[in-house]
């Protein structure tokens, strides 16, 4: 099997793990993709990965992780700090829907996405070479970042660019509950999954943007639970309930005030 077909047998190996329905066209953008990130990565220092099985599963397959914590229909994505293009490009791949900004302050990180959206033939997607803090005209439905910030630090910077009941989503590894122990007042959700073919745990958190008289505390499941003021805990020996929880329906400490 030559290097192409195997990088090919890789792919849709990957996308099959992730119950991924992918068109030919799709597959053939992320191979062409994975030829130029090689290529400018020889001048340009892009990826320190070198194989395309690592660049395919720790780049490509990595990102589409995302999918499973972004908002359905042709909503706007922003990806913090793009770099060579992850999570953005291949998230704009799988759902050509989608408008994707791309930040990226770095030139000659913007000029290869801007080389790389005209090779692909990609439309609703723009470079913006931008830091995050200088971004201040643009709100979005969904925030992405790949290993750029911590979970605090990516909700203090992203929260001016969500529109109301729009989301953040993070992908995390096994450090995942230090970092979601300096979250305050913020409600959010994880989301266990495995990178394909190295069978990695993996975990999806959605912070979402929440009302300013909304508040919420969080169990180490990720479970929601809203502070609601009808609502009351009979449950004195629930430890949600020691963290400033008043119940939720559905849960068997939850009950009505009257």
């Amino acid at each position: 099997m030559d290097q192409a077909a195997s990088a090919e047998s890789i792919l849709r190996k990957g996308l099959k793990e992730l119950s991924l329905p992918a068109s030919d066209d799709q597959v053939k953008a992320f191979i062409t993709y994975l030829n130029e990130l090689k290529k400018w990565s020889k001048a340009y220092n892009l990826t320190g990965l070198r194989s395309d099985e690592e660049i395919i599963v720790k780049h490509f397959l990595d990102s589409l992780l995302y999918l499973e914590g972004l908002p359905a229909g042709p909503v706007s994505i922003m990806d913090v700090g793009s770099g060579a293009g992850f999570p953005g490009i291949p998230l704009k791949i799988m759902r050509p829907e989608v408008m994707v900004y791309l930040l990226e302050p770095t030139r000659k990180k913007a000029n290869f996405l801007i080389h790389v959206i005209k090779m692909l033939g990609l439309d609703k997607i723009e470079v913006v070479e931008k830091r995050i803090e200088e971004v201040k005209s643009l709100t979005v439905d969904a925030a992405v970042t790949r290993a750029l910030f911590d979970a605090a630090e990516f909700y203090k910077k992203a929260l001016p660019l969500l529109r109301k009941g729009g989301r953040m989503v993070l992908n995390k590894g096994p450090k995942v509950v230090e970092e979601l122990n300096k979250l305050r007042d913020s409600s959010y959700e994880i989301l266990p999954v495995k990178l394909p073919v190295l069978n990695i745990k993996r975990f999806i958190i959605i912070i979402r943007r929440e009302s300013s008289s909304e508040t919420a505390v969080q169990d180490n499941r990720g479970l929601m639970h809203g502070a609601a003021a009808p609502n009351i805990c009979v449950n004195s020996e629930c430890r949600l309930r020691k963290a400033g929880c008043r119940g939720f329906e559905g849960c068997p400490g939850y009950k009505a005030r009257s």
